[in-house]
């Protein structure tokens, strides 16, 4: 059998995601094979595997952490949320439907067995499963049926690490307050405490972590620096949406928009650029933030139509149509099928019925009932004015779509690019490619030289195992295992 570890949180975007991660690369450093696994998550960012099924996003980046070939094993219930009181449901990669949070919450224990069976693919190959939870396992309201925390740590026996966040405040009240909630069994299972993303002079908690363990009875086991890391982060309150231009444009810098739609999804697709010394990516729902931008990207939503109409009561529908005149747009995805003339939906797959697009591109999406998802493998066709250097350049990259766009992959019209392709830029350096190709059209130029991203991942991952490592107690992590 496999050695197993859980990782759990006081609250969501305690660091839970890539503190899993750092554990994987590090025993992967050590010589074991390594499977993450998370059994629910609900996130709008998934990844494609190879045999064209629906994973989240963070369990990607923990596989790749690991250096192993995600699967959906990794991640056997994928919530997807679709308004704000429900969500598609996707079980084992597949599309199970579409329900409300009470509809989901009534059905959700019988989802047992799926998730015991994707465990115990993973315990066929991997020396160690490193879990993670959702949320907190504190949830008082949820708990009689969890199956994602300290229900989902019962079914495979597994000691629990309980993180919590003190960059966001309170973390000892976090932490002690999730203990005092837990019933006696669930409390006994957590057998450390971490404090993550602490910036300044440890030795200031030393009087803190006494009494934390004084009154928790649960050693402290390591207290994690803050650390800037470009690494996939999927959770919707991550820093990266917050980033602001200024209100004058900055010459020296290649400024790129990507519009924080209401519905957004796959926003890592724009990681790529933010590695770019030189560029500065601004999420922005604001359209006086597009005015200032050198290339705007539509990224993609998880409801194109309720999305495209946001983008016309906010303006920013307006703003983008000015911007494309003279400047880039790029749309991914969702954001490729509102560039089009029209969004079609007689099936009612998100609302029924049609909506007028941006008109930026002459084509049109009709929504289908069999969802999309494969990963691809091409080259760019020929392109021209500032996306001339992406020409016959190689991407790989994954689908997932309800919508069919005439067949078609990639296209540009003039200062307009859309593509079905998430993670296109991830590719080598198009990324760079694409954003020197800017700055030569601002009259700048970027401050570092060509970036290979999939180097650049690499080298964060062992950057982020690095920093957990020290300042984890790791010989205690293999005595719980």
């Amino acid at each position: 059998m496999s050695k197993v570890i859980m990782v759990q949180g006081t609250m969501s975007n305690v660091g839970k995601s890539l503190l899993v991660g750092a554990l994987c690369r590090i025993f992967k450093q050590d010589g074991y094979k390594v499977a993450p696994f998370k059994s629910q998550n609900m996130a709008l960012n998934s990844f494609v595997t190879a045999d064209g099924l629906e994973l989240g996003r963070a369990q990607a980046m923990q596989a790749e952490c690991a250096g192993v070939e995600p699967s959906v094993y990794m991640n056997p219930i994928l919530l997807k949320p679709t308004n704000d009181i429900g969500s598609q449901v996707i079980v084992n990669g597949e599309v199970v439907g579409n329900m409300s949070a009470r509809d989901y919450f009534a059905y959700k224990k019988n989802l047992i067995p799926d998730i015991m069976a994707a465990y115990h693919e993973l315990e066929k190959w991997a020396d160690i499963i490193v879990i993670e939870g959702a949320g907190s396992p504190a949830e008082i309201n949820l708990k009689s049926d969890d199956i994602v925390n300290m229900g989902m740590a019962e079914l495979v026996d597994a000691p629990v690490l309980l993180v919590g966040d003190i960059d966001r405040g309170g973390v000892f009240a976090q932490l002690l307050g999730t203990l005092e909630l837990l019933e006696p069994q669930e409390r006994d299972r957590v057998k450390g405490l971490i404090i993550n993303k602490f910036r300044g002079d440890k030795s200031l908690l030393d009087s803190g972590i006494d009494m934390l363990e004084e009154r928790g009875k649960v050693p402290v086991v390591g207290t994690i620096p803050y650390v800037r890391l470009m690494i996939d982060d999927e959770d919707s309150l991550s820093e990266r949406l917050s980033n602001s231009f200024s209100d004058d444009n900055n010459v020296n810098m290649v400024e790129i928009a990507v519009v924080r739609l209401p519905r957004i999804s796959n926003f890592t697709d724009i990681a790529p650029f933010e590695n770019i010394s030189g560029v500065k990516v601004n999420f922005t729902s604001n359209p006086r933030d597009i005015e200032n931008a050198d290339m705007v990207i539509i990224p993609g939503s998880k409801n194109t139509i309720s999305d495209l109409r946001w983008m016309r009561e906010s303006g920013m529908e307006a703003a983008i149509k000015r911007f494309a005149i003279e400047k880039p747009v790029v749309g991914i995805c969702g954001g490729f099928q509102m560039l089009g003339e029209e969004v079609l939906d007689p099936d009612h797959i998100e609302e029924g019925g049609s909506i007028r697009g941006l008109g930026l591109l002459t084509l049109k999406t009709t929504l289908l009932n069999q969802k999309y998802r494969s990963q691809t493998t091409g080259n760019f066709p020929e392109m021209k004015g500032i996306f001339a250097s992406l020409s016959g350049q190689k991407y790989t990259g994954y689908e997932i779509h309800n919508g069919n766009t005439e067949g078609i992959k990639i296209i540009q019209e003039g200062n307009i690019l859309g593509t079905y392709i998430h993670g296109i830029f991830d590719n080598a350096d198009l990324a760079y490619k694409l954003a020197s190709s800017l700055a030569e059209a601002k009259g700048c130029t970027l401050e570092t030289e060509s970036i290979d991203y999939q180097i650049l991942k690499e080298a964060e991952y062992d950057k982020l195992a690095n920093a957990v490592r020290e300042n984890l107690d790791m010989d205690y992590i293999y005595k719980l295992l």
